[in-house]
């Protein structure tokens, strides 16, 4: 073959590589998860100061309503994110379960666990999921839970107000793919109605658990993983 046919060729290769790698870019990307948070934006506490809001009746919260063990039910979520060179991809996972055993006299006596199926985390794009929870990434068959365990809650007070949000630093161990690691989650906590709700956020990485993260020839993704708790308890 001469020159002029092997250059005709590679840019035949060329074109379908990318053509290729095109394809499987489409089948990959699309960020389908909003993160929605249990906490209502006005009852938020901005800059470490709790604000005063409409959410709850702004009432005095008694030490016996709180002083209690809490069962995490429907209606929470973790989320977990992932960014790209594209785009940063939400999961969603809904089967979360756990408890927070609340004692804001006695901190040290405070407890806390939960656990979320890893089959069941949900980008919205069937192929990516059934990639992440493989063998190479999270290997979901062998490793089916992800826990975390509570070890420290720092900086909670003693005095809460219905509807208005307490944050605090959640600390613990957090256990994926067969490993622990210890985390911090920055945290918030909101009494209203009779429920409590915790939002938190910390960022791990996929080599702190033993993992590479799932980039490709196409497709570069940050070694990051954002992972963020949104939880409504109830008493038990």
């Amino acid at each position: 073959m001469n020159k002029r046919g092997w250059m005709i060729t590679a840019g035949a290769l060329v074109l379908v590589i990318l053509a290729g790698g095109s394809t499987f870019l489409k089948s990959y990307m699309g960020n389908n998860v909003e993160i929605s948070s249990v906490i209502p934006v006005e009852a938020a506490a901005a800059g470490g100061v709790n604000e005063a809001a409409s959410a709850g009746t702004g009432e005095a919260v008694r030490a016996e309503q709180l002083n209690e063990e809490w069962t995490i039910t429907d209606g929470s979520k973790v989320y977990l994110s992932v960014s790209t060179s594209q785009e940063t991809v939400n999961f969603v996972n809904e089967k979360v379960s756990g408890s927070w055993n609340v004692s804001l006299d006695n901190p040290d006596a405070m407890s806390g666990s939960g656990k979320i199926d890893m089959t069941a985390n949900d980008s919205g794009n069937k192929l990516r999921d059934e990639h992440i929870r493989g063998a190479e990434f999270f290997d979901a068959a062998q490793f089916p839970e992800a826990t975390f365990t509570a070890r420290s809650f720092e900086n909670l007070p003693q005095e809460w107000t219905d509807g208005t949000a307490v944050p605090f630093n959640l600390t613990g161990t957090l256990t994926v793919h067969g490993t622990p690691k210890e985390v911090t989650f920055n945290a918030q906590a909101l009494y209203k109605g009779g429920q409590l709700l915790m939002s938190g956020t910390t960022v791990v990485t996929f080599s702190d658990f033993g993992m590479t993260n799932p980039h490709t020839v196409v497709l570069s993704t940050e070694n990051d993983i954002k992972v963020q708790l949104e939880l409504v308890l109830t008493q038990s």
